[in-house]
């Protein structure tokens, strides 16, 4: 029991153990059973039970040798000509000859920090289980990520709590059901749809794909979303056409450009520093600049979000966009007075 209870203490990460079991693989010319792998390769022996009951640990290895067939690793899977049709006599390898990098494919001390550091980025929120993959694979490759050339990794979250629902609904091409708050509108609305594409456009996360409700193909934010987002039981669709995330981006693109405001900034301020940054047109004397935007509701919140310090000059519905939301903040601090 004090050996059990020490064992179930030990706690390996998953990027470590899918490593270990990388380079033991590599490591043997004819294979190793799976009773040797669970009992010797780190984050498997720790848990190894030798009075045979270890049924999660062969499932936990059912699923790292899918992970590493994901990582694009060529694991082999090898019968006992002396015992065909024996799953407990099947041998695993990774065949060095196939996994090496090509002869005519070598990186220099500074592309491998680079590829490290861009692993490394992803280590936040959703995407956390990429990375660890990501960098399993560079490790096993010989790519050590923590490389003394960039002194500090950035970290990228993905804040939208659908992200990774939307992305799982989407590899497996199942249908998504979840309530939409569309500006405009009183309450968010359920919507069912196949998912088709998840893209970044202005560091926004955009969702597209086919409306089962409406029978069209719509685009929609991520941070609208509201609530769980669940699959619907049985559903499945056709695979979506090759480059649909490029043809999603390019239609974000044109809608941007589409899209122009007048803005009159007041000279010194912070909405003058910021907005400035993304001005298409500038008109200096007049203190006037023009920006393109793709959404027009974000577009107003940002923009009332300066206050004073932005005037839109058009359009119109933009203009009144933006008064809109300053008067209801004048009306609540109204409120909040009077009580």
């Amino acid at each position: 029991m004090a050996g059990g209870e020490r064992r179930s203490e030990v706690k390996v990460p998953v990027e470590d153990r899918l490593f270990s079991l990388v380079l033991a693989l590599l490591a043997t010319e004819t294979g190793l059973l799976k009773s040797e792998i669970l009992s010797t390769v780190r984050g498997y022996a720790e848990r190894f039970d030798s009075a045979g009951a270890n049924a999660n640990l062969e499932r936990q290895f059912e699923r790292d040798k899918d992970d590493i067939r994901e990582l694009g690793i060529p694991l082999e899977t090898v019968e006992s000509p002396d015992r065909p049709g024996d799953n407990q006599a099947l041998r695993y390898r990774i065949p060095k000859g196939q996994y090496e990098l090509p002869e005519e494919v070598r990186f220099t001390p500074d592309e491998l920090a680079l590829l490290g550091l861009a692993a490394e980025v992803w280590r936040e929120a959703s995407l956390s289980a990429d990375s660890q993959r990501a960098l399993t694979k560079l490790r096993s490759l010989g790519i050590e990520p923590h490389e003394p050339v960039i002194g500090y990794a950035p970290r990228l979250r993905v804040r939208d709590a659908a992200f990774e629902p939307l992305r799982q609904a989407l590899d497996r091409r199942q249908a998504v059901r979840f309530r939409y708050f569309k500006p405009g509108e009183q309450a968010p609305r359920q919507r069912t749809a196949n998912p088709l594409a998840v893209v970044l456009h202005e560091g926004r996360w955009h969702l597209h794909a086919f409306d089962l409700d409406a029978q069209e193909p719509r685009t929609f934010l991520l941070s609208r979303i509201v609530g769980e987002v669940t699959t619907v039981p049985g559903s499945s669709f056709e695979a979506p056409p090759p480059g649909i995330q490029d043809q999603v981006i390019a239609d974000l693109s044109a809608l941007r450009l589409a899209n122009a405001a007048d803005l009159a900034v007041s000279a010194g301020s912070d909405a003058e520093v910021r907005l400035g940054k993304r001005a298409a047109l500038r008109d200096e004397d007049a203190g006037v600049i023009r920006l393109h935007y793709t959404d027009a509701a974000v577009f107003a919140d940002e923009l009332a979000a300066y206050g004073p310090e932005v005037r839109v000059l058009s359009p119109g519905s933009l203009r009144d966009a933006v008064r809109a939301r300053l008067t209801a903040v004048a009306e609540a601090h109204r409120e909040g007075d009077i009580r």
